[in-house]
């Protein structure tokens, strides 16, 4: 599952950090580690990727966001897997849940 195309979790995490202010702030300030105990397991980033959590509550200020250039695509060359992760891949695994990977 792609954590940030699972529509169900962005909802929940929203919900949550209205009706709870201590994890809205963890959320502001340490979205990972948040995420994370929320979702009850690890969030691998790709390297070179961040998360970053914007407080868009302020009824008063219009926030714009830019997405990514969809012309723009990145090229991957020569992906390997680890054998953890073509086990996940193929159905086996270790019997646990696999961490969210984003992408």
């Amino acid at each position: 599952m792609e954590f940030i195309n699972d529509q169900k979790t962005l909802e929940s995490i929203v919900k949550k950090a209205w009706e709870d202010p201590v994890f809205k702030s963890n959320l502001l300030t340490s979205p990972l580690s948040a995420l994370e105990s929320f979702l009850g397991r690890p969030i691998h980033l790709a390297e070179g990727k961040t998360i970053t959590v914007t407080d868009q509550s302020n009824t008063s200020t219009l926030f714009i966001n830019i997405p990514s250039n969809p012309n723009l695509v990145e090229v991957v060359d020569d992906i390997e897997l680890s054998e953890e992760q073509l086990d996940i891949i193929s159905g086996g695994g270790d019997g646990q849940t696999p961490p969210i990977i984003i992408k």
